[in-house]
């Protein structure tokens, strides 16, 4: 099902039907995902100002997916700052590696 969020109180409507269906309560499902109760209830309230790793880090843990539909011409834009992104954390990862080679020699 796909669901058009507008505003923060949006990803609070959405994201609290996810956290009740297991029968959890909110205790219980803040620390199954990894936050705290006072955080989820912060999402699940819509407040604004919520720190963006840890809102997604709470969807993923409740199976709510965000999908952004952009326009078309934004979408070639996106794509190649997404490869120049992947680039950096591909040369920094071999860069780690050989770090960690290196130290084993």
């Amino acid at each position: 099902m796909e669901i058009e969020i507008n505003t923060a109180g949006d990803i609070g409507a959405v994201s609290m039907p996810h956290a009740r269906r297991s029968g959890l309560e909110q205790a219980d499902a803040a620390g199954s995902i990894g936050v705290s109760e006072n955080f989820l209830g912060k999402v699940e309230n819509g407040a604004e100002g919520v720190h963006w790793g840890q809102l997604f880090q709470v969807l993923e843990g409740l199976g709510v997916h965000v999908v952004v539909d952009i326009p078309e011409d934004a979408g070639v834009l996106f794509s190649s700052e997404k490869m120049k992104q992947y680039a950096h954390v591909e040369r920094a990862e071999k860069r780690r590696r050989t770090r960690e080679q290196e130290d084993e020699s």
